[in-house]
């Protein structure tokens, strides 16, 4: 019946459905501003334009994950630091992200911007230690929760653990459509604007 409403109107672009989601998404997670965009991708892409994140720039992000992550920072001109994964998680390792942030420090070549966590198999990366190290160093975390929407840590649904969260629609994610889609989770106004 859905479908049927979208080819009655033919509003596929920005069509009554687009807002009717994003308020969805924001009374589920409790963010307080939600974008739809095209894929997971273009997520990762807005988030870190959003940010100001371009040449000259260094985004930590895990080692074990979707192409797109490294992708989204090299299209916009930064340089991708590869952090190791947990072992029992295999989402971002706090130890080696710390140990990479100084080894940045030292070398003093790039900024060191953001850290794109990558939530996987359902289970948020370790918002507590990151939020943290992102505040002493000056950076803020992307949450890439394509593979967590839904989850919840320390009683926050996942898109309220991070500066900004990026989702996606791919049909094998969580929340999956027909086709690709993405979307991008924050609190903050201006960033949303």
């Amino acid at each position: 019946n859905r479908i049927n409403t979208v080819l009655s109107h033919g509003q596929y672009i920005m069509g009554p459905e687009v807002n009717e989601l994003e308020e969805k998404l924001e009374h589920y997670t409790g963010a307080k501003h939600v974008v739809t965009c095209g894929s997971g991708t273009d997520a990762l892409v807005l988030a870190l334009m959003a940010y100001g994140i371009g040449p000259g720039d260094m985004v930590f992000c895990p080692t074990f994950t979707f192409p797109a992550t490294a992708e989204a920072i090299v299209i916009l001109g930064a340089v991708p630091y590869f952090i190791d994964v947990d072992e029992d998680t295999f989402n971002i390792s706090v130890a080696s992200l710390k140990k990479g942030i100084e080894k940045v420090k030292k070398q003093n070549n790039y900024k060191a911007k953001a850290i794109i966590s990558v939530d996987l198999y359902g289970l948020p990366a370790n918002y507590n230690e990151l939020n943290i190290i992102a505040k002493e160093n000056n950076m803020i975390i992307i949450a890439d929760a394509a593979q967590s929407f839904g989850a919840e840590y320390n009683s926050s649904k996942v898109g309220n653990v991070a500066d900004i969260t990026c989702i996606s629609f791919f049909p094998a994610k969580p929340l999956g459509c027909y086709g690709d889609g993405g979307a991008i989770l924050t609190n903050d106004i201006n960033i949303d604007e």
